[in-house]
């Protein structure tokens, strides 16, 4: 791209508008409070989110080659599966650490109207052209800078900052509508679990979870490769192949040629697996393997548990995910981050099990998969809408910093 557009605007590398940068080159200590540091996980579609915030006393931070951001500069995802998702640093996160990944400091352009531009599907397709040269998906401060926007007079870009804040805020609203319908879902199947957990309990009483164990192991975790391992290649499961009560065998990393597979820990199907570190929400987290492929191994993050004929293991995955055992997880869990916790394997034997039989142990698995697929057909429709509103966002404020609509006359719901 060069020149000029239609309308008269220029076409302008971000390096001859922006100061280019990387926030910081390690993590530093971690303390309960002090500064907050803005990392890949905060930064999501434009907004800052403060899930998973970890925090560093000032004094460990390199203020004199990072120093703390000031409202109006821009954090972009430099790696990952994230590369180039990007959030305007609001006055609200102005004097938080910039986290290891890159920021961009506005000098001869309205701050909004750039972190609008990077959204945009024309800066967004040329990020993604940077970030795929790598075997890995990353973004070097070279590459930002020289993505090209185009570039109104600055009173055209404020108009146009001031539209999209207005109309991106419409499509917020209904996206914060249907989130909370998702969470009125969770909170209905949540709900439907414990009652039937609580209706076993009542009648048959509870009994601890190390009466059924016959056996306990966790796996090993070598130095492996950061990429999924092929079909006929070795793996070693990453934690977050057990989540929300679901195997994700593709969740892996391939272990490299020259280490010897650990065999005893392949896993198999059928095998009942816990997490015994992931993050605070999800530490404890069980589920039962299908039918898999071979040369997956178990990491030292996960354990086996062998249980007895007289427990059903997918019951064992529904009782780990009702209330009470959340509650035992998030009590026991101990760990040195705060995006970090660890369960023992004595905590997880402490486990309270309805001591019912398998034939109502199986009833009430049919019944709650029963609740989840009515309530999973609804999640898909309200997935869809919240899909097709993030397209109709990315749509309208290209159309914006591009030109094609006129701020002045347009409104978004027309576009």
């Amino acid at each position: 791209m060069s020149g000029k557009t239609s309308q008269g605007w220029t076409h302008t590398a971000i390096k001859r508008v922006a100061h280019v940068r990387y926030g910081l080159g390690q993590p530093p200590p971690s303390s309960p409070d002090g500064v907050p540091i803005l990392r890949a996980t905060n930064i999501y579609r434009g907004k800052i989110v403060p899930e998973g915030l970890i925090y560093a006393d000032l004094k460990d931070l390199p203020l004199t080659r990072a120093p703390l951001l000031k409202a109006g500069e821009i954090l972009v995802v430099r790696s990952g599966a994230y590369t180039g998702d990007s959030a305007l640093v609001t006055s609200e996160w102005e004097g938080s650490a910039p986290g290891y990944d890159l920021r961009l400091t506005p000098e001869r352009v309205e701050p909004r109207f750039l972190a609008y531009s990077l959204l945009g599907i024309e800066a967004t397709h040329q990020i993604d052209i940077a970030r795929s040269r790598a075997a890995q998906p990353h973004l070097n401060a070279e590459e930002l800078g020289e993505i090209e926007i185009v570039l109104p007079q600055i009173e055209e870009q404020w108009r146009i900052a001031d539209f999209l804040d207005i109309e991106t805020l419409r499509i917020q609203r209904m996206e914060s509508i249907q989130r909370a319908v998702l969470s009125k879902l969770d909170e209905r199947d949540r709900a439907f679990l414990d009652l039937e957990i609580d209706r076993l309990e009542v009648r048959h009483g509870v009994k601890s979870f190390r009466r059924s164990i016959r056996r306990i192991e966790q796996g090993a975790s070598p130095q492996c490769d950061n990429v999924p391992a092929d079909e006929d290649e070795w793996g070693v499961l990453k934690v977050s192949s057990v989540k929300h009560g679901w195997f994700w065998p593709e969740e892996n990393k391939r272990l490299p040629d020259d280490l010897a597979p650990e065999r005893r820990y392949e896993v198999r199907a059928g095998d009942l697996l816990v997490t015994r570190a992931n993050t605070p929400a999800l530490v404890g987290a069980a589920a039962v393997v299908p039918e898999v492929r071979r040369k997956l191994l178990l990491c030292d993050k996960i354990f086996r548990i062998e249980v007895d004929s007289e427990l059903d293991r997918q019951f064992v995955v529904l009782v780990s995910r009702g209330t009470k055992v959340r509650d035992l997880c998030g009590a026991a869990s101990h760990g040195t981050s705060q995006s970090m916790a660890n369960l023992k394997a004595e905590e997880i034997k402490e486990w309270p099990i309805p001591d019912a039989g398998l034939a109502e142990q199986r009833e009430m698995v049919r019944r709650v998969t029963e609740q989840h697929a009515v309530t999973g057909a609804l999640r898909e429709k309200v997935s869809r809408q919240l899909e097709l509103l993030a397209e109709r966002r990315q749509a309208l404020i290209t159309a914006a910093v591009t030109g094609r609509i006129d701020v002045t006359t347009a409104r978004g719901a027309g576009v």
